[in-house]
């Protein structure tokens, strides 16, 4: 085997570890250019020594590329690097997240325990349960009895529970 289809093939795998470099580094497209050189270096090489070479080369390409970024994607974040690198998914609890619409319509009427105060927005208790509300009428103090009078998306309106 000649030593230029050798070059050529290490231009190949120069090239597939430049397209993964430029995934991961930011470079503003230099790494590219240079991932494109090689390829084109190993095309001529394998176009130089024969016409069947040179279109195996142009195959093996288009099937080598989309190859190694789907590799690289799915590899990397599994690699102890990839996972120093990468960001994890947030931690949640449940009772963390904005409840959905349909368990809001059901706090409808429901009473509770402002626990921090609504300027107008702030956190109000129901039966345990945490859930940002607003004032409908603007400031209210911490542990007042208020109740919900109406619900749009995630948004809960309260008022306060007069005392008779």
């Amino acid at each position: 085997m000649d030593w230029w289809l050798v070059f050529a093939v290490f231009l190949y795998f120069v090239s597939a570890v430049l397209i993964v470099a430029e995934v991961f580094v930011p470079s503003g497209g230099l790494i590219s250019i240079c991932a494109l050189a090689c390829l084109i270096g190993g095309l001529m090489i394998f176009f130089h020594s024969s016409s069947i070479a040179g279109w195996v080369g142009i195959v093996v390409a288009l099937v080598m590329i989309p190859l190694v970024l789907v590799v690289t994607y799915k590899i990397f974040p599994k690699t102890k690097f990839g996972k120093s690198v990468t960001l994890s998914p947030p931690n949640r609890q449940p009772g963390d997240a904005i409840p959905d619409t349909p368990e809001l319509k059901e706090l409808l009427g429901a009473v509770g325990i402002v626990t921090t105060p609504l300027r107008p927005v702030g956190m109000c208790d129901f039966d345990g349960r945490r859930v940002e509300c607003v004032a409908e009428g603007g400031y209210v103090d911490k542990n007042k009895e208020i109740k919900v009078i109406h619900v749009q998306g995630t948004q809960l309106t309260v008022r306060v529970v007069e005392e008779s």
